[in-house]
């Protein structure tokens, strides 16, 4: 790879792992001699808010942060995320999005609706949209809270790191008791 930085965002909701699934990432594209910068920017994570990753890697990395379309892949725990930073996706980039909504605290109060039509909406765009219903594999693979690997799962398909180095830093970066249910995660994410 030329002095190519490739840029990828993680957005979800907190308390879904996508801190797990960049540290993940990040580590896995390291062992694989690029150079790395992994930024973090929470909202009210531990209240379900907003949280968003940033993994930057190439030849050489200056800056940690992802402005507006320049992400080549936006890997979305759930659909009003991916809407809300879709914004920022690189002409030719794609979204990788969880089929799952979760309530943000103005819907959960009733002071608005939960949008309809959000992948048909990004579609409409001209995005190219990856959707996958990575909560139910998750929950396939014995573990909801796997769906952070299921969606790394469906990211390495668009990745030439071979199969079996996503394997091994699954083993490195997940506690080891659950280092099982999540590599049967990331297999259904891979294979969907």
């Amino acid at each position: 790879m030329a002095n190519n930085t490739k840029n990828v965002m993680i957005v979800g909701v907190g308390g879904q792992g996508s801190l797990l699934a960049s540290k993940l990432l990040g580590a896995l594209l390291t062992d694989e001699g690029y150079d790395v910068k992994v930024s973090e920017v929470h909202g009210m994570s531990q209240r379900g808010g907003s949280v968003v990753t940033y993994v930057r890697y190439g030849e050489k990395v200056y800056s940690p942060i992802i402005t507006e379309g320049e992400a080549d892949f936006i890997v979305s725990f759930e659909k009003l995320e991916a809407a809300r930073y879709a914004g920022c996706l690189r002409k030719g980039g794609k979204i990788i999005v969880n089929a799952q909504s979760i309530d943000p605290m103005p819907v959960i109060i009733g002071n608005a609706a939960y949008p309809e039509d959000i992948l048909e909406e990004l579609k409409g765009k001209g995005l190219f949209v990856d959707d996958i219903d990575a909560y139910g594999l998750a929950v396939e693979a014995g573990n909801g809270k796997s769906t952070n690997i299921v969606l790394m799962g469906r990211l390495a398909k668009y990745f030439d790191i071979p199969y079996e180095k996503w394997i091994e830093a699954i083993k490195k970066q997940v506690k080891p008791q659950f280092v099982d249910i999540n590599i049967k995660a990331f297999e259904l994410g891979y294979n969907f």
